[in-house]
């Protein structure tokens, strides 16, 4: 495995890291809130959420592919591999945040995904920072 694999790698698991953001994120806040718990309305952290979900959501609509997966595939090319690495990390973690499917499911998915966040933050709307 080359330096450039690894590096690789470590793209991807940023990568899976963004997307556990986002999915478990929203999870995470819902709960937070059903059981009324005051990180759940911190602002910082749902900005970050909100904004984390509406960058995937304009990527979409834009059909811009992720500079994520662009970066982790240069980096595989560079290490010689073609695409997605076959070492351990890259197998599973593929496997978990990739799909396969037309590009307008995607869209749909993260459009309705991102509404639902947004939905989330009006209903459960967070509290503004205390000094």
């Amino acid at each position: 495995m080359t330096g450039w694999s690894l590096l690789a790698d470590a793209v991807l698991v940023v990568h899976a890291l963004f997307v556990a953001f986002v999915v478990l994120g929203q999870l995470a806040i819902l709960a937070g809130l059903a059981l009324r718990r005051p990180w759940a309305r911190d602002f910082r952290l749902r900005a970050a959420h909100l904004a984390a979900i509406g960058i995937v959501v304009l990527q979409a609509w834009l059909g811009v592919l992720c500079p994520l997966t662009i970066l982790e595939n240069a980096l595989r090319a560079r290490a010689g591999e073609a695409g997605y690495g076959d070492s351990f990390i890259a197998w599973w973690l593929h496997r978990i945040i990739f799909y396969e499917a037309e590009p307008w499911v995607f869209t749909a998915a993260y459009t309705v995904f991102g509404a639902m966040v947004l939905a989330t933050w009006i209903l459960g709307r967070p509290l503004p920072r205390r000094r």
